[in-house]
């Protein structure tokens, strides 16, 4: 699936719109965290560097659509990126108005200059943008020169500055960032022929969420390792009594055929066998209690026990290629995040050891970073539901649209 990538198109005196993910949690007007921007600087600064104008569209948040909205303006977006550029972006980054297409932007965008960048301002302030209206991706399409994606988080998206800016832009060059290069190399081509044994491990709260990846990725995995709420659901369907953890009821009968499916090939399905319980979704009211096989009555399991986290820890260091995408259980509050620190750990060392270790967006990614194990994973996908997308084998029309390498 190799791409076209911005490093490799002459830049000098072009505009680029470059479509990045910096929708990035905030309280108040100021970023808790802001590793979507950091992923974005290396395109970023390498389009300056060499003399091309950059011109940035994001979205942040869910607004109405029905124009602006304080709570969801990227201008602490552009404060940030224009601390994280420095010097390196010529005038400092341009935040020209509350529309990303009205005539201060479109001015904006017109007397940009050689290593300058501006960023507009909330592509979703227009229900144009998720309807991907022809006349607003137009709109947008006419700003640039060169098209850049450098936003794997929205790349399952089909929205007007993903796939209608790009299809707009007939016979200019459509090419990736850095970052999404990087995520198409490890959740897509790295998967194709993975050094054995490839384990994964799948997390969260629904069965639903996860079936498509699962049924994916059985013929090609060694091991799929089960844990977060999703597990009652499988637990459920084999007969095990989970008390009042929750289960998608609807979705037994394909826990059953997943099980069966892995059984009549070579990928072993592993399911916890003992589980950290409390009386209440609370970490502190609770009566909490660890219960191997069946549940009590009136107890919920929040996290896997240490017999399930010493199997998975042995067949984690024991892979070569591995896949994280959701969490073991409630990984924010203390009580119930050993399971996920200890899936985290052994990633980690396995990743020492010379695996190739790939961890999925969202959660995953946040219980990564706050448990300190980040900087020793191969990969961080910077999109959960994108990463998952992929994972399940789906194409995005976002990426089809790129020009090929």
């Amino acid at each position: 699936m190799a791409k076209r990538t911005i490093d490799q198109v002459d830049v000098q005196g072009q505009r680029i719109f470059m479509r990045v993910d910096f929708n990035v949690p905030l309280q108040g007007d100021q970023i808790t965290d802001d590793r979507r921007i950091r992923s974005a600087l290396p395109s970023i600064e390498s389009v300056l560097e060499r003399g091309g104008r950059v011109i940035l569209a994001s979205h942040l948040g869910r607004p109405g659509g029905n124009g602006y909205e304080a709570e969801y303006s990227l201008e602490p977006c552009a404060k940030r990126l224009a601390e994280l550029l420095g010097d390196k972006a010529r005038g400092g980054v341009k935040f020209p108005s509350h529309d990303c297409v009205d005539g201060a932007a479109t001015a904006a965008v017109g007397m940009l200059a050689d290593g300058e960048c501006l960023l507009l301002e909330n592509l979703r302030f227009h229900t144009a943008e998720k309807k991907n209206t022809p006349d607003f991706a137009a709109r947008l399409a006419e700003y640039a020169d060169i098209y850049c994606n450098n936003a794997f988080g929205t790349c399952h998206r089909a929205h007007a500055s993903m796939v209608g800016v790009p299809a707009a832009m007939k016979g200019k060059p459509k090419v990736c960032g850095s970052l999404v290069e990087k995520e198409i190399t490890y959740l897509s081509d790295a998967l194709q022929d993975p050094a054995r044994p490839f384990v994964v491990v799948l997390g969260g709260a629904k069965v639903s969420d996860k079936l498509p990846a699962i049924e994916h990725l059985i013929p090609k995995a060694d091991a799929i390792l089960i844990g977060g709420a999703m597990a009652y659901t499988f637990l459920k369907a084999q007969g095990t009594k989970i008390g009042t953890s929750r289960v998608e009821e609807d979705r037994l009968e394909d826990a059953r055929r997943i099980v069966e499916k892995a059984a009549e090939g070579d990928c072993e399905l592993i399911i916890p066998t003992d589980h950290v319980c409390s009386t209440t979704f609370d970490e502190k009211t609770g009566n909490n209690k660890t219960f191997k096989g069946d549940i009590g009555d009136g107890y919920m399991g929040l996290d896997i026990g240490p017999d399930s986290a010493a199997a998975y820890d042995k067949a984690i260091r024991a892979a070569k290629t591995i896949v994280w995408n959701g969490p073991m259980g409630v990984f924010e509050w203390s009580l119930f995040a050993i399971g996920t620190r200890h899936v985290a750990e052994s990633i980690a060392a396995a990743t020492d050891a010379g695996a190739t270790t790939i961890v999925g967006g969202g959660d995953s990614a946040a219980a990564a970073e706050q448990m300190g194990f980040a900087e020793r994973m191969s990969h961080i996908s910077t999109g959960g539901g994108a990463s998952l997308e992929m994972l399940s084998g789906k194409r995005f029309e976002s990426v089809d649209l790129l020009d090929d390498a």
